[in-house]
């Protein structure tokens, strides 16, 4: 039997099989195979060049990035989940992958030149960000030099993906200014609800509430989160380039309004139950808010972009006569 089929979903084929591969495909596959064993190597052994550090391993201080709680990492904490998401697009789009034609591609040994220049910049500049960048990149060099363009078209997203799981700190940045908007539109919705409010800085304050948006509750870590879900489902829901770009930047707006969502509900939930119940359990399970907020923003907005306006118009325009006749 050739393959397998459940619900006309094609689980396995005979065609995946080793014993069915041509010797040269053999031989591809474990010279590719020891490149990118000695690659991570490379990473493992001689990415991280940062001074005063115990490992050499870029692998090990990302990981322990995402685990910081004081810097910037903890809003990296959802790195863990990144690369499985991305070989699940792998996976997902598997039959393309087998059906793609394969060539070698010159190109493709450029983009590996580039991805190691870049690890080298980073080595020498003490930037273990840069080189964990030019590893994606060599991620997606590899196989496109050795299997051409169509294989490289469909690993541009799950290869891109892998950039949510670099810690990069510069977006640190955005802490404040998140904060302050933040504040400001919390209190504006606030007051726009009829509950007496003043601000003073980053502080709301209420006869009911005393509010501080702490820089914690920015939502930089939501926002990045955030990003990286709407990514996957722009991917997934939109059809044209543009559309999933367009859905893609509306998540850092969507994710602001989730923030505030959050905001607002904690000055709800002191109004009617307490501060300090709004402050204490309401504020530690409130992240659920922030999350129903976004994902139903970011799912209408898709249903939106999908919808085929120029059809929807002309209906109306047939019903229109239909009803004038």
């Amino acid at each position: 039997m050739e393959q397998l089929e459940t619900s006309n979903t094609v689980i396995w084929s005979d065609r995946w099989r080793l014993g069915a591969l041509s010797r040269d495909e053999l031989m591809n596959i474990g010279f590719i195979s020891v490149i990118i064993g000695m690659l991570f190597l490379m990473f493992h052994l001689l990415g991280n060049t940062v001074e005063n550090v115990s490992s050499r391993s870029a692998f090990t201080w990302m990981i322990a990035r995402w685990g910081d709680v004081e810097s910037f990492g903890a809003d990296y904490s959802h790195g863990y989940l990144i690369p499985f998401v991305s070989l699940g697009i792998i996976w997902y789009k598997r039959e393309e992958f087998f059906a793609a034609t394969k060539n070698i591609c010159v190109v493709g040994l450029y983009v590996i030149i580039v991805a190691l220049a870049m690890h080298w910049l980073g080595a020498k500049m003490q930037q273990t960000r840069i080189s964990l960048l030019s590893l994606i990149l060599l991620m997606w060099g590899v196989p496109f030099y050795f299997f051409g363009w169509k294989v490289a078209k469909l690993l541009i997203f799950p290869c891109s993906y892998l950039i949510f799981c670099v810690p990069l700190n510069f977006l640190d940045a955005l802490s404040g200014p998140l904060q302050r908007i933040a504040t400001s539109m919390g209190y504006s919705a606030i007051e726009g609800l009829g509950i007496e409010c003043e601000r003073v800085g980053n502080m709301l304050r209420s006869p009911y509430f005393n509010l501080n948006v702490a820089e914690a509750c920015s939502g930089l870590r939501s926002l990045l989160a955030m990003t990286a879900i709407t990514a996957v489902y722009a991917y997934y829901t939109q059809k044209t380039f543009t559309k999933k770009w367009i859905l893609f930047l509306a998540s850092i707006p969507i994710a602001v309004i989730g923030n505030v969502g959050r905001i607002i509900s904690i000055a709800l939930v002191s109004v009617t139950s307490g501060q300090q119940y709004a402050t204490g359990l309401h504020h530690d399970w409130a992240g659920y808010v922030f999350f129903i907020v976004s994902i139903s923003l970011m799912v209408g907005l898709a249903q939106l972009l999908n919808v085929n306006y120029r059809e929807l118009i002309k209906s109306w325009e047939i019903k229109a006569y239909l009803n004038r006749s």
